[in-house]
């Protein structure tokens, strides 16, 4: 294009005549775009993308100072997070067959638009015949278990992880092992919680929690576990602390029980359940619009429970009651609520495929997505500048 141009330019002597300099184009333009202020910069760049914004630090010296500091990179997850249309989180699936994988797509087009696609994820060490767990997300990393011996944390939208060190105690046969992941927002600090449970002989087990800190790149031991045998799979986190259910250690009392780890204090604590009609039912702890959520599963329906005040029995009110679709109840089952639209809709995932379940009509629609087979779990993530590394870490090669 250029030496056309130029080519042009020798052909029509006129465009070789001098231009003054109040007729120079690039001196016009300078003279007549403002410039905008710092604050107004930063606003404008704190509602894109992570995917821009990672281009736009090549513009200039100061641009790269600013997308990299703290308080853009808080600021930005903070207006991410509060957007109501989803515009920067996606949705995490994993898959079994026809093999070990994990794929991501729009939340925002799975819920208002009419097709959506899943792609394909370069997670670390990804390999087809290694299962892939995703423990949790917090602020935009995930944190990853790969088979029974790798843990990872990991930003998709850097494409950056950190490889945790092993954690796991000396186990014997009969055991199984939990994990749970959330921030610590007194200490600035992500944590990984492991509860590994090592079952003897007439009944018995013995119960060893760890828990990891990204900032001291250690694990450590936490004493007083006050649960009994973990019947959900990754802690939920809210408020601050990891949540399980577990069987109920309590000799009149055969239930379950909801128990809590703080990240900051590292004190076991219980949280008291709704009072859901009893009956032949399934149940698992979800996180609904940043509230604790009981789903409970009676075969032809699911009710779901939130509590809106954290701590306080009185404040579980039963949200939704959702019919069973199938013909054949108890074929397949409900997961907890993944989010809330703005319209008041509910996104779960019901058996393998997602749903989309309307309260104001009792209605249901499947939303299209391309690209996707029947999904193990899903999992929501903001799109952010968040590291895993440690500041001076080098940055390990995503395989």
């Amino acid at each position: 294009m250029e030496c056309e141009v130029n080519k042009n330019s020798h052909q029509n002597p006129k465009r070789n005549k001098p231009i003054s300099h109040s007729q120079n184009p690039s001196t016009s333009m300078q003279d007549s775009i403002p410039l905008l202020p710092p604050e107004l910069i930063t606003e404008i760049l704190s509602r894109l993308p992570v995917k821009s914004l990672l281009k736009f630090r090549c513009v200039s010296k100061s641009w790269l100072a600013l997308i990299s500091s703290p308080e853009f990179i808080n600021t930005h997850l903070i207006v991410s997070a509060n957007n109501k249309e989803y515009l920067h989180h996606r949705l995490m699936l994993s898959f079994v067959q026809p093999e070990y994988n994990l794929k991501d797509c729009s939340l925002g087009s799975l819920l208002y638009g009419n097709v959506t696609e899943a792609f394909d994820l370069d997670y670390p060490m990804k390999n087809p015949h290694k299962s892939v767990w995703i423990v949790g997300s917090v602020n935009g990393l995930i944190c990853l278990a790969i088979e029974e011996n790798d843990l990872f944390i990991w930003n998709p939208s850097i494409r950056k992880f950190k490889k945790l060190p092993d954690s796991r105690p000396m186990l014997r046969c009969g055991y199984y092992f939990m994990y749970g992941f959330g921030y610590d927002k007194v200490y600035d600090d992500y944590k990984v919680v492991g509860i590994f449970c090592i079952f003897g002989s007439g009944g018995s087990y013995d119960v060893e929690v760890k828990m990891y800190s990204l900032k001291s790149d250690s694990w450590r031991n936490v004493y007083d576990y006050q649960g009994g045998v973990l019947l959900n799979d990754s802690g939920k986190f809210v408020k601050g602390k990891l949540h399980w259910s577990t069987t109920a250690r309590c000799a009149q009392y055969t239930g379950w029980e909801i128990i809590s780890i703080d990240l900051t204090d590292e004190k076991w604590g219980k949280v008291e359940q709704p009072c859901f009609e009893e009956g032949n039912l399934d149940f698992a702890l979800g996180v609904l619009e940043n509230n604790l959520s009981v789903l409970c599963n009676y075969r032809t329906w699911a009710d779901v429970w939130v509590m809106k005040e954290y701590g306080v029995k009185d404040s579980w009110g039963k949200m939704y009651t959702i019919r069973c679709p199938n013909d054949d109840p108890g074929k397949f089952m409900f997961s907890p609520p993944l989010c809330v639209s703005n319209k008041g809709e509910i996104l779960l995932v019901f058996g393998s495929i997602f749903m989309i379940y309307n309260p104001s009509d009792d209605s249901i629609k499947y939303p299209e997505l391309n690209n996707f087979d029947a999904c193990l779990e899903a999992e929501i993530y903001i799109e952010s500048l968040i590291s895993p590394l440690l500041q001076n870490e080098p940055i390990p090669l995503q395989q």
